[in-house]
């Protein structure tokens, strides 16, 4: 019989879940990195027709696998079932978008990108022009 209390990601669940992540990753979840979120969700083609109401849900999920040994694997395994792999390189945008929206980047947020890349299987050269346009958007 399945477990039905563990949690399932679509992709767009995914893309929240990995932009929350990076947001809370330093144990700071920022003004300008919230609204950041909010904005992705109002604005882009990819979150068209998504439950608004999930964000909460995906945002708990994420905080309590935070706070579990294993629970960053955990995550990284919901995200890459749901995400397909054409949303790789978006979903690693979304997250140096979130990084990089307060203006500061400590090791906590570099150390997730870092997992991020790897685990979503980000070329190393992509990644760079990511980070490049991510840090250019930001600059005040």
């Amino acid at each position: 019989m399945a477990d039905d209390s563990s949690p399932s990601f679509n992709a767009q669940d995914s893309l929240v879940a990995l932009m929350v992540a990076v947001s809370a990753s330093d144990e700071d979840i920022r003004t300008a990195e919230l609204v950041k979120i909010e904005a992705a969700l109002y604005l882009l083609p990819i979150f068209a027709g998504y439950d608004h109401d999930r964000v909460s849900t995906i945002s708990k999920t994420v905080l309590d696998l935070f706070e579990q040994e294993e629970g960053l694997d955990a995550l990284f395994g919901l995200i890459r079932d749901a995400l397909p792999e054409r949303l790789n390189e978006t979903a690693y945008a979304l997250a140096c978008d979130v990084a990089a929206a307060d203006g500061k980047l400590g090791e906590a947020e570099l150390r997730l990108l870092e997992e991020i890349r790897y685990e979503l299987n980000i070329d190393r050269l992509h990644a760079a022009a990511i980070e490049r346009g991510a840090r250019a958007r930001h600059l005040t």
